[in-house]
């Protein structure tokens, strides 16, 4: 069956490769095969649970992040709503106060321009952003995970 290697003197090269595998399966038993057998057919269910269970999971995963960015996208839409009336309602505002400003000084008014200064004051200090707080207690909530906003 086998016949010794020109290139190697004292190697034994089988003379085909069936006779290879006909001798190693030859040396299993019946039982290996079928224990071989149980953990190929064992590991493959496992396999298959692991994808289904990692899929889910990307499900939910995927699912969570649509959620949070239709929130995010609709808190946008909530806000950029809101600042486009406060604001355009305050630009009517500074323009006339401003305006009154300008008078003041024209006609050098100090009683007028220490009002009109007043009203500027008083519109910066009732900025809408006046009211967000400490700004770094802001930032840090942006920062936390858990952190849930209400508008």
């Amino acid at each position: 069956m086998a016949t010794e290697s020109g290139a190697d003197k004292g190697s034994i090269v089988p003379s085909k490769a069936g006779d290879v595998i006909f001798a190693a399966v030859s040396k299993i038993s019946a039982t290996d095969a079928l224990g071989a057998l149980t953990q190929l057919v064992n590991a493959t269910r496992e396999t298959i649970k692991i994808h289904e269970v990692e899929s889910t999971k990307r499900e939910k995963l995927r699912t969570y992040r649509e959620t949070e960015v239709a929130r995010i996208q609709a808190s946008e839409r909530v806000l950029k709503n809101y600042f486009d009336r406060i604001f355009e309602e305050r630009k009517e505002t500074h323009r006339q106060l401003f305006a009154g400003l300008d008078l003041a000084l024209k006609s050098g008014d100090v009683a007028a321009m220490q009002a009109v200064i007043g009203g500027i004051v008083e519109v910066a200090r009732t900025s809408p952003l006046a009211n967000l707080g400490n700004l770094a207690e802001l930032r840090a909530a942006m920062d936390d995970p858990d952190a849930v906003f209400e508008f």
